[in-house]
């Protein structure tokens, strides 16, 4: 794999999804982002591992489906997005609700 440049990696991870769903994956130390549609597995791992200084065990990824949306007599779509699911090692975590 060719290295990529530390600015590069940051721009791929775009932000952490928070949903219900999303919560209860933490429990299985799973966490949720939103990433690049250009995004592959082996840049996102790399971003994830430069970003939070953690290691990632397992990176799945997905597209939705984009949902229709109508304004008045106007359709038309939702953006694209990408989703990325990374599970960490055991003994890593991120602190997505950092303590006031």
């Amino acid at each position: 794999m060719t290295e990529l440049s530390p600015r590069y990696l940051a721009d791929l991870v775009i932000k952490p999804i928070v949903t219900e769903k999303a919560t209860l994956l933490l429990e299985q130390n799973k966490y949720v982002f939103e990433v690049a549609l250009k995004a592959t597995k082996p840049q996102i791992k790399a971003a994830i591992e430069q970003l939070f200084e953690v290691k990632v065990t397992k990176v799945n990824t997905l597209r939705p489906p984009r949902k229709k949306r109508r304004v008045g007599k106007f359709i038309g779509y939702k953006p694209l997005y990408k989703r990325a699911i990374v599970t960490l090692a055991a003994e890593d975590s991120i602190a997505l609700f950092p303590e006031v």
